[in-house]
Parts: structure tokens; sequence; C-alpha cells
């Protein structure tokens, strides 16, 4: 019974988790392997915990899979390029495909949002993912990145910001 109830969950939050991985690592098959490597570690760590306990956990382990992902590529000196198959699996796992123009214009922006989430310190970035993306509220982004309220609010603040500026007119 908790293992279908785990299955759900995991069904419920791969396309959420997956869009966060896309946005943070700029790469689909990266995002692919941190968010199964995430699912992996809550079903043999985690299963035992109760439904509640999930979401936060999950979402913590993501965030550590990708800060991980990270200080792989600092120490491997890799830079990571955006492949025109990365943005087809991207729109095929959004299920959706637009017509040319609105494509055009869909990849602009989304490239810019890949480039100004790089851009951003990584504690902003993780504020903003978590806050933006994922919807929490203050109280629960503070408790995924071990800091206080105040933190989590001065982080978020920043990086819109930040992403107000680099996007300009691209971003509605």
């Amino acid at each position: 019974m908790k293992s279908r109830a785990l299955d759900q969950f995991l069904q419920a939050h791969e396309r959420q988790a997956f869009g966060i991985a896309r946005a943070a690592v700029g790469n689909t098959d990266d995002a692919l392997d941190l968010v199964q490597d995430a699912m992996m570690q809550l079903v043999k760590a985690y299963s035992d915990k109760t439904e509640i306990e999930w979401k936060p956990l999950f979402y913590r382990i993501l965030n550590n899979r990708i800060m991980d992902h990270f200080r792989r590529q600092k120490t491997k000196g890799k830079v990571l390029v955006e492949t025109e198959e990365s943005q087809n699996a991207e729109t095929w796992v959004a299920g959706t495909l637009p017509d040319g123009a609105q494509q055009l214009k869909h990849d602009r922006q989304m490239k810019a949002l890949q480039l100004a989430l790089k851009a951003l310190p990584e504690r902003q970035k993780e504020a903003f993912l978590l806050r933006c993306w994922e919807g929490q509220d203050t109280a629960q982004t503070a408790v995924h990145m071990g800091c206080s309220e105040g933190s989590v609010k001065t982080h978020y603040s920043r990086a819109l910001q930040a992403l107000r500026k680099a996007l300009g007119d691209l971003w509605p």
C-alpha cells in the first residue's frame, strides 16, 4: 500500500522535478539523471517515512544532487552546452509542440532564463527554484535550505532582481 502511494508521489512530481533540474543544469540528460538519482534515494532511504515527509525530503535530495553536479563540473572543468536535441526533448517532456514562431520565442526565452539562472549565486538559485518553480512558501524553503526565513527572503529577492535585469524585455 505504501509502495503504491510512493509511486503515485513520484509520478506526480516527476515533471516538476525535471523542470527544476533542467533549468538548473541546462542539460536534459543530466537533469534526467539527477531526477532519477533523487527518486532512487528517496525510495531507498525514506520510503518508511510518512507521505507528508516525502515532498520536502525529495526536493532536498534533488537540490543536493544538483549542487553535487555543479561541484563535479567545477572539478572536471566541463562546460555545459545545450544542444538542439535537448531543446527537442524539453518540448517533448512539456507535451506541447508549438508553431515555429512560438517555438523560436520560447527557445530564446528558455535559453535566456537558463543563462540568467546559471549566473546566479547558488543560494539565490536555490531560493528561486524552490519558491518560484516548486511553489514553496518561505518557511518550507528555509527548512530545505537550512537557513532562516529572512535569509530566504533576501536570496529570493536578489534572485528576482538579477533575473529581471538579465531578462529585460525577453520575458513578460
